[in-house]
């Protein structure tokens, strides 16, 4: 039996076994959501940067395809401008948005419902709603947060994690617990830890500990950051933290966190001990959950599994299924030079572009072009005075065939709200933004 139906049918008995008792058997399971289509069929899982520019740009390039978004969330929240939102400097508008205005104007269905499972020899998404048949599927899924890391088989204890410390890198409505716990804080230890990388938004993390200690700072609150660091941090970010938020800001260096224990609130790394009074929890991050019972995730040469997607780097298809296609954050290496692209939603949007022809060229019977994808990051490394640095990166195809990346950064000490601007034209570009 081949690994895809395997791995669909091992999907199917665990919902069947998780039946409430006297629960009533269903005689049609999955009955379809849509009927087929004469025309081809895309189906684009996940409603993100990465699926709705992969579903706008498919509709201008191949009109006559038929595309189909599935999104569990209601709502489109956004991380770029978030860490802003969380001290009040932007508006709610710019980061809670609905998906259904875009999916109007740009011609493609938009259905509300999670995905449950692919199954790859039929070529078919699962949901709780119906099953749907597709000729080309799109996985732009995103992480998920390794509890296990932490917590192993302990489920009850990541979810009383994640309830109480969210970290909101992957849940939007997280944003909202975060901002009331900032918005409540009125002194003691507040920890924060950074994942290992990599993981989503490079910069983001910091950006949010420079917002904290500016809030401490300017709200006369007697209370500490502290900010367990397993990476490198960036010098403009280290400076920052250390003249002018010494007495709000302590940032600790090579600090993986090894075990978390929510009800004693402390947090053990591999060389100390660290209690808090309130806490913003990141753990280990890894590629969505439909990418393992896909079984597109990606080996070591010791064949273990990376955590992240194995999609060929040219063309963003999956390795192991090529009327698969794969985009934002779950990605996995791209280039050994450099290894992942930054998990970011310009990168993923730009993705989603690439994806959008690659689709377009095959099922017109043509040879798709090789297009790379480019990056640009808004972030702040102060608040008061606001200092904003932008991060692009561009790509290129070597000789050898590997890609390599090229990195520049601009220091503005005097920003004019240009992530807002960015911001504003992509959910134009995306989400039928209006001003």
């Amino acid at each position: 039996m081949p690994a895809g139906r395997r791995a669909f049918l091992a999907t199917c008995l665990a919902a069947a076994a998780g039946r409430a008792v006297g629960a009533p058997a269903i005689a049609t399971p999955w009955p379809a959501l849509k009927p087929k289509s004469a025309r081809q069929r895309v189906v684009i899982v996940g409603g993100g940067w990465g699926g709705l520019a992969a579903a706008r740009h498919l509709r201008e390039l191949a009109p006559d395809l038929d595309v189909v978004v599935i999104e569990r969330n209601a709502s489109f929240w956004s991380g770029p401008l978030s860490n802003r939102w969380l001290a009040g400097l932007v508006d709610t508008r710019y980061i809670v948005h609905d998906r259904a205005p875009a999916a109007a104007r740009h011609g493609y269905d938009l259905v509300q419902a999670e995905v449950t499972a692919v199954d790859r020899d039929r070529r078919r998404v699962v949901t709780g709603q119906g099953t749907l048949d597709y000729d080309w599927l799109v996985l732009g899924v995103g992480i998920r947060e390794n509890f296990a890391a932490w917590f192993g088989d302990d489920r009850a204890t990541a979810d009383l994690v994640r309830a109480r410390h969210p970290s909101a890198w992957r849940s939007g409505e997280a944003l909202a617990e975060i901002k009331r716990k900032l918005d409540g804080f009125a002194g003691g230890d507040l920890l924060m830890n950074l994942p290992p990388m990599p993981y989503r938004c490079p910069p983001a993390p910091y950006e949010r500990a420079a917002l904290i200690g500016w809030l401490l700072k300017s709200r006369g609150i007697k209370g500490r950051l502290i900010l367990l660091d397993p990476n490198p941090v960036a010098p403009a970010f280290r400076r920052v933290f250390e003249e002018r938020y010494r007495d709000q800001i302590t940032h600790v260096p090579d600090a993986r966190v090894q075990s978390v224990d929510p009800q004693a609130k402390r947090v053990v790394t591999e060389f100390d001990e660290y209690r808090f009074d309130e806490a913003i929890l990141m753990p280990p991050q890894q590629a969505g959950d439909l990418l393992w019972q896909a079984g597109l995730i990606g080996r070591d040469r010791d064949g273990k599994p990376t955590g992240w997607a194995d999609q060929d780097p040219l063309h963003l298809n999956a390795r192991a299924d090529e009327r698969i296609f794969l985009v934002g954050d779950a990605l996995g290496p791209t280039s050994p030079l450099f290894g992942h692209y930054p998990k970011s939603g310009h990168m993923a949007s730009r993705q989603g572009r690439v994806v959008a022809a690659e689709i377009a060229a095959r099922a017109a019977g043509v040879e798709p072009p090789v297009q790379l994808p480019e990056s640009v990051c808004h972030v702040y490394s102060d608040f008061e005075p606001m200092k904003l640095v932008r991060i692009d990166n561009r790509y290129r195809v070597r000789g050898d065939g590997l890609i390599e990346q090229t990195t520049r950064q601009f220091h503005d000490a005097n920003p004019r709200d240009e992530d807002l601007a960015w911001a504003i034209a992509s959910f134009e570009e995306l989400l039928a933004f209006r001003r």
